[in-house]
């Protein structure tokens, strides 16, 4: 009986191993899939995407991996529409366009990524793995997304300084990133790029 009791248990054992690396192969081809087919999107439509996928989004950049654990990336999630248009304008404005052009591309939501800059030497690299962690997940989700530049630019404003210090973070010390805006996308998903030649040395 005991020796059919530990048969039991060992086939049991192996049956969760052969699902596990299973699984882990299904979810290593969708993540794969992702990375491959994830595009910068420029249209979106005006509906926000629900609370509790942006907040995946976000916790899929809390992540990302930084120097030494240090963490020294933070994410501003701006879902409020008159933020919103409030950093596209200064984004505009740092961008030397005129009040009518949308760097966003009409994306209702906008998670900024900054870092401490005391933190860790890595704080530049640390919040680029952020933000790659977000376009990704954002693309998951199936939604549309697209790194904006100039949010260095934008929070060394005073208008942007003050919106970091309504939240508590210490301007002094957080250096802009970049700006992942995410969407549902509007109109067809953009095709790949071909890809340039010589992408990858090898030295085996």
């Amino acid at each position: 009986m005991k020796n059919i009791i530990i048969l039991s248990l060992a086939l049991l054992m192996f049956s969760c191993c052969d699902k596990t690396q299973e699984n882990c192969k299904t979810m290593n081809n969708n993540t794969m899939e992702d990375l491959l087919t994830r595009r910068s999107v420029r249209s979106y439509t005006d509906e926000v995407p629900p609370m509790e996928v942006i907040e995946e989004i976000c916790k899929a950049g809390t992540y990302a991996p930084t120097g030494m654990n240090k963490q020294a990336p933070i994410i501003i999630a701006v879902t409020n529409r008159e933020v919103r248009d409030k950093l596209s304008k200064l984004n505009a404005e740092v961008f030397g366009k005129d009040n009518d052009m949308d760097p966003f591309y009409g994306a209702p939501v906008v998670l900024v990524v900054l870092a401490d800059t005391t933190a860790a030497f890595t704080w530049k690299e640390d919040g680029s793995l952020v933000m790659g962690n977000l376009l990704n997940a954002a693309h998951a989700k199936g939604l549309g997304s697209c790194w904006i530049h100039r949010a260095k630019e934008v929070f060394e404003t005073p208008e942007g300084k003050a919106i970091l210090r309504d939240l508590g973070i210490d301007d002094t010390k957080y250096v802009g990133i970049g700006n992942c805006i995410l969407g549902y996308v509007k109109g067809d998903y953009p095709t790949a790029r071909p890809r340039k030649d010589n992408y990858v040395y090898w030295i085996k």
